[in-house]
């Protein structure tokens, strides 16, 4: 009788786990699941420190790399989207990527570099955070204040604009509304708490539905790669170089999950040019913790 009862406790006490687990694990907010769907470990290059295209002093994306032989960088206009993305500040070239929690993202077969970024100490920064924050920063930066909005995936277009009114964002469900909730204010720590709530409710299904689809060849700095979907992932587009045949080469950029700083990504498949990417005679864009088919390539609007 004793041994029927220890077991059924045994029984009890594992359900009573799994349940724990299932729902410690689920996310409230919205659903961000982003796994790697790409490669297994023994297809990833390991890069040494060496590598012949990083100027280890340099403290952004175009001063930490040079171009392979024969490319020169697109020219870029003046306070464009694609200059603030080249000038992106990069920690010391070492360090490492640090999540939401503080912990250290092992940088082997992943990333090259990581940008300068407060991404604050809750799970929101992942992949179409970063792309968003990146957005919303440049426009932020160059005064653009109508045009920093961001729909969540409920549909429900949150405006910066009505933010610097004092208004903030109520959501009851898929139920989302504006109320007077502060002074007017346009200050950066006030654009950052906006951000919050924009990373809190959009995610890769939203965003990429904003996106306009490119064609490959029409490719520019600040597009990104997408798929929207639980799990789904983005990347961004953060520099490119040419040479005299009209051949693209360019740079990545990705935050992932869990919230993490966003990295400038290794070329998996290519050691000889990474961190560079080419799509010459490729049918698919082959990223360290994801796959994209070449039809996924989307646009900001404006």
């Amino acid at each position: 009788m004793r041994f029927l009862l220890l077991n059924r406790y045994k029984i009890v006490l594992f359900l009573l786990i799994i349940i724990s687990v299932l729902l410690t694990s689920c996310k409230p907010i919205k659903d961000k699941v982003e796994l790697p769907l790409s490669m297994d470990e023994s297809e990833k290059v390991e890069v040494s420190k060496d590598n012949i295209y990083v100027i280890s002093e340099g403290s952004t994306v175009e001063t930490r790399y040079s171009t392979p032989e024969g490319f020169k960088r697109v020219e870029v206009e003046e306070n464009s989207f694609g200059q603030f993305l080249r000038n992106q500040k990069l920690k010391p070239y070492g360090e490492k990527v640090l999540y939401y929690n503080g912990r250290e993202k092992s940088s082997r077969g992943v990333y090259d570099s990581v940008m300068d970024v407060d991404i604050g100490d809750r799970d929101l920064h992942q992949c179409a955070d970063a792309i968003m924050l990146l957005r919303g920063e440049y426009l932020y930066s160059i005064g653009a204040y109508d045009e920093i909005k961001f729909k969540f995936v409920s549909g429900f277009t949150a405006e910066y604009s009505k933010w610097m009114e004092g208004y903030r964002i109520k959501v009851e469900g898929n139920d989302v509304s504006y109320y007077q909730g502060a002074e007017p204010s346009n200050t950066y720590e006030d654009f950052r708490k906006y951000m919050n709530m924009v990373m809190a409710y959009a995610s890769t299904l939203s965003l990429e539905k904003e996106l306009e689809p490119m064609d490959i060849e029409d490719m520019e700095i600040g597009d990104v790669f997408i798929i929207g979907g639980s799990p789904g992932h983005g990347v961004i587009v953060v520099d490119m170089a040419i040479n005299e045949i009209g051949e693209k080469i360019f740079i990545l950029a990705q935050s992932y999950m869990p919230a993490q700083q966003t990295q400038i990504l290794i070329n998996p498949k290519d050691k000889s040019i990474t961190p560079w990417y080419s799509l010459k005679d490729k049918e698919k864009l082959i990223t360290p913790e994801w796959v994209f088919e070449l039809d996924t390539l989307r646009r900001f609007k404006g």
